[in-house]
């Protein structure tokens, strides 16, 4: 596949993009619109784009090249996903209904009016870091595709290639903002659906397989074990700890994120935004299938032809996130090499464009204040609001390049496990402001608190084994850490008379 053409193809897709966000953006451009798209969002609209923001690069690449890995992982990440559709549930059911009667901008602001100043401004710094860390891994794995297969044949370094993508997602958000960002994820979440049923059929056809053949294929492939119930203690896979992990990671990483619930927050009605919630749930549910179909497909295709998993060229061992990008760059013709670069661009571009914008309005809310006062939509705040925006892409850029630098794993093991280190602690403080009544908390000890949590769940999990009687965390760490912020936030709680609105 030459790179020039698929050069033009990224070219092409961005300038489309950006003469989207001039017209979305062209009668009004300032905060209001920035942050909540004035709550005027179309359900059906905000439903279908989060599917690309919640999917991302990493479930186009990763997940896939997951089934095939050395570690025996098939189709066992479908139990995490399933506790995705719950924690999805427990979010439409519990957290929106909050979220909507105190018509919150930012989600943090909760935690001001209910647990104090300090312990909002610690909620508030777990996110901006959180969803930082998240971004750049999911950003850094299209870069390194874009990197191997078009800008190395040009001489262009990697740090350039990173540059050149956030400064494109710079150009058709910092205008509209989420205004402009429910449309182009709606166009981009389209392009990534029909990328995945498209290649489907070309690597099907490359087989000599029809529908039918193909799924009775991957039954007995070797690839499409789902429920793992063995050797509790030990097996990461185990269906307890996936479906526990994927429940509450859902919770804190959707739920807790301003991300995906500035979205949610756009729409006029509680109502919209909960039929959003399970139009989005059962779709979802139902792509990942699909997902993890391509990637036992895949592997068989590599098994027929001779194909390994390439190599890191940075640690020269053999990496999957790059089986799906080898075959289909190098192996299949050049329309199913253009599908995949579509799919895999709007996929991880739809996540941090929406991560952009979230990020900057929690900035802006959270510490600059902008939703306060008269003067939002002045012109110095618009202006401030630019410099915040450019500030997380540089941000942005240098975690990049840090990650790109240390990291030797697969992505989707690299990203859920530092969301169980920094999102657990959201997950501690807002279970106390819901469910725990007439206590309050010593505000000034609770950034403390949310810092000993992770430290403590990090020696957990190096000693476990030892400690736990040969037990091995996965994804359910994060209900740990949540469980041990939760107990040192009572800890340093006081009785009061106040009684919890909320």
């Amino acid at each position: 596949m030459s790179p020039a053409i698929l050069l033009s193809f990224l070219i092409g897709y961005f300038l489309l993009l950006i003469v989207i966000a001039f017209a979305t953006s062209k009668k009004s451009s300032d905060n209001s619109t920035f942050f909540i798209a004035n709550r005027n969002s179309k359900w059906y609209l905000v439903a279908f784009g989060m599917i690309g923001t919640a999917l991302s690069g990493v479930t186009f690449i990763s997940v896939p090249g997951e089934v095939g890995s050395p570690a025996g992982n098939q189709f066992q990440y479908f139990q995490f996903v399933l506790g995705n559709a719950i924690g999805f549930i427990i979010i439409a059911t519990v957290l929106l209904p909050l979220y909507y009667r105190m018509r919150l901008t930012s989600i943090y602001s909760y935690i001001e009016q209910r647990l104090g100043y300090y312990s909002y401004k610690t909620a508030a710094s777990i996110f901006l870091i959180s969803r930082t860390i998240g971004s750049a891994f999911r950003l850094y794995l299209v870069v390194i595709v874009l990197q191997r297969f078009i800008f190395d044949s040009y001489g262009i370094p990697f740090w350039v290639t990173v540059l050149i993508s956030l400064g494109l997602i710079w150009s058709y958000t910092f205008k509209g903002g989420l205004k402009t960002i429910i449309i182009t994820d709606t166009l981009q979440t389209f392009f990534l659906v029909l990328s995945v049923f498209l290649t489907l059929y070309f690597i099907c056809d490359s087989l000599n397989l029809n529908l039918p053949q193909s799924f009775e294929t991957i039954k007995n492939s070797g690839y499409a074990k789902i429920f793992f119930y063995e050797d509790f203690l030990t097996n990461p896979f185990h269906f307890s700890k996936a479906l526990i992990g994927g429940i509450f990671v859902t919770i804190a990483m959707t739920g807790l994120d301003q991300d995906l619930m500035q979205k949610n927050l756009s729409m006029g009605t509680i109502k919209e935004a909960q039929k959003n919630m399970f139009t989005f749930t059962g779709v979802f549910v139902v792509l990942n299938i699909f997902f993890l179909s391509v990637g036992a497909l895949l592997y068989i295709y590599a098994s027929k032809n001779g194909i390994a998993i390439p190599l890191d060229h940075v640690t020269g061992k053999p990496r999957t996130d790059f089986l799906f990008p080898e075959i289909a760059l190098n192996h299949l013709a050049v329309i199913p090499a253009i599908v995949f670069m579509l799919g895999l661009t709007a996929a991880t571009f739809a996540t941090t464009d929406s991560a952009l914008t979230a990020l900057t309005t929690s900035f802006c809310v959270d510490f600059l204040q902008m939703n306060k006062g008269d003067n939002q939509n002045s012109k110095a705040a618009v202006n401030k609001r630019h410099v915040v925006h450019v500030g997380f892409s540089i941000l942005m850029f240098l975690v990049i390049i840090l990650f790109n630098a240390v990291n030797d794993e697969s992505v989707v093991k690299g990203i859920f496990k530092v969301a169980s280190y920094t999102y657990g602690p959201l997950l501690g403080l807002y279970s106390f402001g819901l469910f725990v009544k007439n206590r309050g908390l010593h505000d000034k000890l609770v950034p403390f608190m949310c810092i000993i949590s992770p430290a403590i769940c990090y020696l957990l999990d190096k000693n476990s084994e030892t400690l736990l009687g040969g037990y091995k965390f996965s994804v359910e760490l994060i209900l740990v850490n949540g469980l041990i912020t939760f107990i040192g936030l009572l800890m340093i709680s006081k009785k009061t008379d106040q009684q919890t609105r909320f």
